[in-house]
């Protein structure tokens, strides 16, 4: 089973429209969303949800006040302020370290768990996908992403299927390094900016880092040609693979305005064709 994760410097670079194409183009893989924080693909391959999964973040401390001696052990040691004067532990600013716990000398507090999202096992007409949601404010978005990575290997394993697609989050952080984490191949796209350039070097750094195999796509190449030339020559001296440029062209926006994959809702568009191509030249590579 191979696992090819698509990433991007930043958020509107054009991963997720070029995930879902990809999706559409592959009658054979699983494909999964784990920008877990802000997560969008489904609303271009609106998945019909199967089963739901909920996520627990970090235990929450609670304080029996009847079993309190009032030692102040517990302020003391808390480095997040958690616990005021009155003993009143703040469920926002508590972290869940347990130092409190550990030590109070009358075992008065304890933990509860707290659910903080979702993960989604689900059905679309271009294959199985599975996809997560982060609730707001809630913290460990990597290990939300590592947890919906598994449940996409069973998924793959149940349906035979030798591929898995995978919608990273955008930057660098810690989901993005759950998701590019045992994968086989990183598509990296990149917009010919001098920003896109920059965050380009730093993912490529992160993929190398993991050993995947990294590969690179130029989204709205044409807007600076200069640019573009300076990706292609930059990953031509690292050995490093351009699948493909993809051209600046409104009906990508309007495919997204229709909740439709840019090859599906205008299959015959210069954006479709190069967005294929890059798809057989991937597929031979892999």
């Amino acid at each position: 089973m191979k696992q090819i994760v698509v990433l991007s410097g930043k958020g509107g670079t054009g991963k997720t429209t070029l995930t879902a194409s990809l999706a559409v183009l592959s009658n054979n893989l699983v494909v999964v969303d784990c920008d877990v924080d802000a997560p969008d693909l489904h609303l271009l391959l609106k998945p019909e949800v199967l089963k739901t999964k909920d996520f627990y973040g970090p235990k929450l401390a609670n304080i029996d006040k009847e079993k309190c001696v009032r030692c102040g052990l517990c302020i003391e040691n808390c480095r997040f302020d958690a616990i005021d004067d009155d003993f009143n532990i703040d469920q926002f600013l508590c972290e869940g370290c347990a130092v409190c716990g550990l030590v109070c000398p009358v075992s008065a507090i304890s933990y509860t768990k707290k659910k903080a999202g979702e993960i989604y096992i689900s059905q679309t007409k271009y294959g199985p996908m599975v996809h997560a949601l982060l609730f707001p404010g809630e913290e460990n978005s990597g290990k939300l992403v590592t947890m919906t990575r598994l449940f996409a290997s069973m998924v793959a394993q149940d349906h035979k299927k030798p591929l898995i697609l995978i919608d990273g989050s955008p930057g660098i952080g810690c989901p993005v390094i759950s998701s590019v984490t045992n994968t086989d191949y990183g598509l990296v796209v990149t917009e010919p900016t001098e920003s896109g350039i920059h965050d380009l070097e730093r993912l490529l750094e992160l993929i190398k880092h993991f050993s995947v195999k990294p590969f690179v796509v130029v989204n709205k190449y044409d807007i600076n040609i200069e640019n573009t030339e300076r990706i292609e020559e930059y990953c031509k001296k690292n050995d490093i693979p351009v699948l493909g440029r993809i051209s600046f062209d409104p009906v990508v926006t309007e495919a997204m305005v229709e909740g439709l994959p840019v090859v599906e809702y205008s299959p015959e568009s210069s954006v479709s064709k190069e967005i294929k191509n890059i798809w057989e030249s991937l597929t031979k590579l892999i």
